[in-house]
C-alpha cells in the first residue's frame, strides 16, 4: 500500500517546515517509512489533489490527509497496534491544547526571527514569493525583521520557559518516552536548525539542549540525517 509524505523543500535540499517535521517524527514513531516527495513554496499545485496547497500531505493508500494534526490523528487511528502518539483519548485532547499553544506561542515568537534566515536558504525561484507573503504578514520588510532580531529573541524567552520547566522534571515533554507533544515542540527547533546559522538557545539552556540532542538522535538519527546548520548539535 502506497505511503507518501509531501513536505517542504528549500535550496541545498533543506527541509525546514516545522509542520512537516511533526509528521515525519509521528510516522517514525509508528514505525512507518513513507516515500518522501518534497515541493517548493511555489509548487502548491502538486498537492492540489488534497483540496488545498500546503504541506504536509500524507497519502496512505486511498486516503489523503493534509494538516499535521490531521496526519497525527490518522496515524493514531489507522495504526493502533504501533506505539501511541497520545497515550489515549485524554492524552489526545491535552496534546491538542499543546498544539494550539505551540502554534500561537513558540511558533509566532520564532517566525520574525527565522524569516530572514529562511529567505536566504529558499530556492531562488521561491524567494520573491516568500518575501512578498511574509512581509505582508508582518507589515515589515525582511531587512526590518532582521534588524529587530534582539527584540524578538528577548520575546522568545517566555515561550521557552514552560519547556524548560517540564524538561527539568523528566526526560521528555511526554514523560519517560517521547510522544506527539515532543514532536510538536521539536519541529520548531528543527525549523531553526534547518535555516539559521545561529543557535536560538542560550548556553545555559542545558535541559532544553539535552532534550533537543536526544530528539535529533531518535529513529536512527532521522532529524540529523537532513541538511542543516551544525550550530544546534
Amino acid at each position: 500500500m502506497a505511503l507518501v509524505l509531501y513536505e517542504r523543500l528549500c535550496a541545498d535540499d533543506r527541509r525546514p517546515s516545522p509542520y512537516c517535521w511533526r509528521a515525519r517524527m509521528a510516522l517514525a514513531h509508528k514505525g512507518l517509512a513513507p516515500e518522501i516527495r518534497a515541493i517548493r513554496f511555489t509548487e502548491g499545485d502538486k498537492v492540489a489533489f488534497s483540496g488545498q496547497a500546503k504541506v504536509p500531505v500524507l497519502v496512505d493508500g486511498d486516503k489523503v490527509i493534509h494538516d499535521s494534526w490531521g496526519i497525527a490523528c490518522h496515524l493514531e487511528d489507522a495504526y493502533p497496534e504501533a506505539p501511541s502518539l497520545f497515550g489515549g483519548p485524554g492524552g489526545r485532547a491535552v496534546t491538542r491544547v499543546f498544539n494550539h499553544c505551540i502554534d500561537q506561542g513558540l511558533q509566532k515568537a520564532l517566525g520574525p526571527i527565522l524569516i530572514p534566515y529562511l529567505l536566504a536558504v529558499a530556492c531562488p525561484e521561491d524567494r520573491a514569493y516568500y518575501r512578498q507573503t511574509r512581509e505582508a504578514r508582518f507589515g515589515l520588510t525582511v531587512e526590518q525583521l532582521a534588524a529587530r532580531r534582539p527584540v524578538y529573541m528577548e520575546a522568545l524567552q517566555p515561550q521557552l520557559e514552560p519547556l524548560r520547566q517540564r524538561l527539568a522534571e523528566t526526560s521528555f515533554l511526554c514523560g519517560e518516552k517521547p510522544g506527539y507533544a515532543d514532536y510538536l515542540a521539536f519541529g520548531e527547533f528543527q525549523w531553526a536548525r534547518s535555516v539559521c546559522d545561529r543557535d536560538i538557545l542560550a548556553a545555559e539552556d542545558s535541559a532544553l539542549r539535552a532534550w533537543r540532542s536526544v530528539m535529533l538522535d531518535l529513529f536512527a538519527g532521522l532529524a540529523r540525517s537532513v541538511v542543516a546548520f551544525d550550530t544546534a548539535a
